[in-house]
């Protein structure tokens, strides 16, 4: 059975984005683009309504290639639940409020019992610094934090 992996906004980013010239944005592109192409049919795919308005912004260029990524990718809706999360990783200061978005893509993961979620965003989502402080809101609120990830880290080879 194939595990359930929720898809952050920035994988979409990087997948759909033109090279970069900056060093690491493209290490970040490369690595992601190996992931998908590699290690994507391994897990189940799932995003939110978060992730498609946030793939909808913007050039509408590049928020087609966007799109066009999340075609088949089921779209799990917020919850009760997943809002209660949201709302106390914010009141606890583990995420600002300016990111709400970010302290949603935690709740609507968690609440739908996701095992993975994927993405760069290394300042409110992917952070160690605040890791122990979300898992903390999570099992207080019911549910197990999902394994918050970069693709880089669920590369197998």
């Amino acid at each position: 059975m194939k595990k359930p992996l929720y898809v952050e906004t920035t994988v979409i980013s990087y997948l759909a984005a033109r090279p970069s010239a900056d060093l690491v944005v493209a290490g970040h592109q490369l690595i992601t683009r190996r992931w998908w192409d590699a290690h994507r049919p391994d897990f189940d795919l799932f995003v939110s309504e978060a992730v498609i308005e946030e793939c909808s912004a913007g050039d509408p260029e590049a928020a087609a290639r966007r799109l066009e990524l999340l075609a088949d990718i089921p779209v799990l809706v917020p919850t009760n639940d997943s809002n209660a999360i949201a709302k106390r990783l914010i009141a606890e200061g583990i995420v600002p409020a300016k990111a709400v978005v970010d302290a949603m893509h935690l709740g609507i993961a968690a609440a739908h019992r996701v095992e993975y979620l994927l993405t760069w965003n290394c300042t409110h989502i992917a952070n160690a610094a605040l890791r122990r402080r979300m898992e903390s809101v999570c099992r207080t609120m019911g549910r197990e934090m999902p394994v918050i990830c970069t693709p880089e880290e669920l590369l197998e080879d």
